[in-house]
């Protein structure tokens, strides 16, 4: 496996177009068309909120139909969230309209959303796009794609590898959407994954749901949730290597090359966090089982006393510790528990450590990348969440988002 680039491979069987249809942004692209080969297999997860937008109902009724996708179809500025039987109208009719310019059946598009919430989608603004995005389409579309679906990102997010798989050099190139909103659950969070490697749909499913534990549904900002989070994990099968499957010897090198590129996506949605200044890593080990260990880093990570001390660089270890205990885990036994901010270690059988000194904690603080190692004791089990600070400009940011 060759190292992550930022720049984009071409995946053989994808085409990309963007569009300025208008529908919320000025003077940028703000709709984008993946056009997918025939006889590619996708795999997609979606937002866990019970406020799932319009597109998110759309699109899996659509996966659930059996027909094979052959679009997906992206606008940003504009969620079609909270628009009730209007909001599924206007969600068929974009899948409609592109069907028609295409010749596909409108069960063959996907249609995703992000922007704000409770607002009408411009539909006729959205149609008039469809045609010059479609005339934009070409293999090298992937940064003008990642750039068009941003909304409150202050940069496209974009990951890409190459590996072998059964004697065949395979591409994998992913982009994502998200700097706020953020707790995915499956933020406001969009993810396109692409390979041109021959896989099942079962090993496909696997890999994304696999992945996205390990990276989309390990990241935290905010702990909100959106109503569109979407992934997509396509694989057009073009490379032509022999068809992974689940049992197949090379599932793990290609499970394992999807990690890799979905964890740089996520980790660079962490980094672009509205007004964040620091990317902070929480990891909990010597839990009984692994659903414990994450229940204590969201914990730490979702708390606005710990993450407003990072922005400030303040070692005030005692927020940590704070977190920890209020966790909600049964027996906890705090004499057991260690906790280090990177190697320094602040807590110890669970007070302060003898040998800790401010000046160590503050060292570590002024970093913009540290770790949080929460050690509890109990068992083998681990976790890791990965989030941001809390700033002033976060506020300022969420405050102003639809003026």
């Amino acid at each position: 496996m060759t190292s992550v680039s930022e720049n984009p491979l071409v995946i053989a069987g994808v085409r990309l177009g963007t569009a300025a249809a208008g529908i919320r942004y000025q003077g940028r692209d703000d709709l984008a068309v993946f056009e997918l080969s025939e006889g590619s297999c996708c795999a997609a997860m979606f937002t866990r909120n019970a406020f799932c937008a319009a597109p998110v109902i759309v699109a899996r009724k659509h996966l659930a139909s059996g027909t094979a996708t052959r679009y997906l179809l992206v606008n940003s500025g504009n969620a079609n969230a909270g628009t009730g039987p209007d909001g599924l109208g206007r969600a068929h009719t974009t899948c409609a309209a592109l069907a028609g310019l295409t010749g596909c059946a409108p069960e063959a598009v996907l249609p995703f959303s992000t922007g704000v919430i409770g607002e009408p989608l411009p539909v006729e603004r959205l149609v008039s796009g469809l045609d010059p995005a479609l005339e934009s389409l070409s293999e090298d579309g992937w940064n003008r794609v990642a750039r068009a679906i941003m909304t409150t990102d202050t940069r496209p997010k974009v990951a890409s590898l190459q590996a072998q798989l059964g004697g065949k050099r395979i591409s994998i190139t992913g982009i994502a959407k998200g700097a706020g909103m953020i707790r995915p659950d499956m933020a406001t969070m969009l993810a396109y994954v692409a390979t041109d490697a021959c896989v099942d749909a079962a090993a496909l499913d696997r890999c994304l749901r696999g992945a996205a534990d390990g990276s989309f549904n390990a990241i935290t900002v905010d702990g909100d949730t959106s109503t569109n989070d979407a992934c997509m994990l396509v694989a057009t099968g073009r490379a032509g290597n022999p068809q992974v499957g689940l049992g197949s010897d090379e599932f793990r090198a290609l499970f394992d090359s999807i990690c890799v590129v979905c964890e740089t996506l996520a980790h660079a949605i962490v980094r672009d966090a509205e007004g964040a200044t620091k990317f902070i890593a929480v990891h909990v080990r010597e839990g009984r089982e692994k659903n414990e260990c994450r229940q204590v880093a969201y914990t730490v990570a979702h708390s606005p006393l710990v993450k407003t001390a990072f922005f400030a660089s303040d070692p005030n270890w005692g927020r940590i510790l704070a977190a920890v205990g209020r966790a909600g885990l049964d027996d906890l036994d705090i004499d057991a528990i260690h906790i280090f901010l990177d190697d320094v270690c602040i807590v110890r059988s669970g007070a302060r450590a003898s040998g800790y000194t401010e000046e160590q904690g503050q060292a570590v603080m002024d970093r913009s990348e540290v770790t949080i190692t929460i050690d509890l004791g109990r068992g083998n089990a681990e976790a890791c969440v990965w989030t941001s600070d809390l700033s002033v400009e976060y506020v300022k940011i969420n405050a102003d988002y639809r003026s």
